[in-house]
């Protein structure tokens, strides 16, 4: 009677690079599309002066952008809820902020400074209660080629309203 013997067949050196090519290409895949989506997903966070600077480069492009409300230029339309203002170039350092006494004051000094760089906004939506002069919005849209910025979304910070109030012991009381 003849014995039938099973061998393991020893893997050779072509299965093993078909193997390694195999999950090179799997792992340049991957790398890939992390790479396209957040490219895809990432916004630009500028100051109206840096929207400015830029120009074209960020045409098209998701954007946030930083300023102070000049409340002389609201305009709501209640039958289409637009609402239309201009923002002024507030500065995005924080010890600059700092140094030119606070959030407040630098709201408040971009707003009376007419010769501030100023972005025209249009936002389509209710009008937020916040939304008042010298208030910091946050706008997230795209820049039209007209050069209003078009907002999808609108965040407002008043720093007035939220300033804490300076406690006794400080005051000397």
């Amino acid at each position: 009677m003849a014995e039938k013997t099973l061998s393991r067949a020893e893997p050779t050196s072509a299965g093993r690079t078909k193997f390694i090519i195999g999950g090179l290409l799997i792992v340049a895949a991957i790398v890939y599309l992390i790479a396209s989506s957040t490219q895809a997903a990432a916004q630009y966070y500028l100051t109206v002066d840096e929207l400015k600077d830029k120009g074209d480069v960020v045409a098209g492009r998701d954007l946030k952008i930083s300023g102070a409300v000049d409340g002389d230029s609201i305009q709501y339309d209640v039958q289409t809820l637009t609402l239309k203002f201009t923002i002024a170039n507030v500065p995005a350092d924080l010890n600059q902020i700092e140094q030119e006494g606070g959030l407040a004051e630098v709201l408040h000094k971009a707003v009376a400074d007419k010769s501030a760089t100023r972005l025209q906004v249009v936002y389509i939506g209710p009008r937020p209660d916040l939304l008042r002069d010298e208030a910091q919005a946050i706008v997230t849209g795209r820049l039209g080629a007209d050069g209003v910025f078009q907002a999808d979304e609108l965040l407002l910070k008043c720093p007035t309203r939220y300033e804490a109030e300076v406690p006794a012991q400080v005051q000397g009381g």
